[in-house]
């Protein structure tokens, strides 16, 4: 299973959050970057923020799963 994978790899709950908060950030700044940086237009520049904005559900799943695989085992190792 992916999750185990991942816990057993480090990548904890609070990491899949933060990535999560992050890449709603990082639209914003791709879609600014965008509008600003090239001469493509507004359309590219909302496809470019919204490619990265659909990252963010992902995190959160992996977030919610690897939150439920920990409250599994009672502890949260560090």
């Amino acid at each position: 299973m992916i999750v185990k994978k991942l816990h057993d790899s480090g990548v904890r709950s609070e990491h899949a959050y933060f990535a999560a908060i992050a890449s709603i950030g990082a639209s914003f700044i791709t879609w600014a970057a965008s509008a600003k940086g090239e001469s493509a237009g507004l359309d590219r520049a909302d496809r470019w923020g919204i490619f990265v904005g659909e990252w963010a559900p992902t995190f959160f799943g992996l977030g919610l799963a690897l939150a439920q695989y920990e409250g599994h085992d009672g502890t949260l190792p560090r």
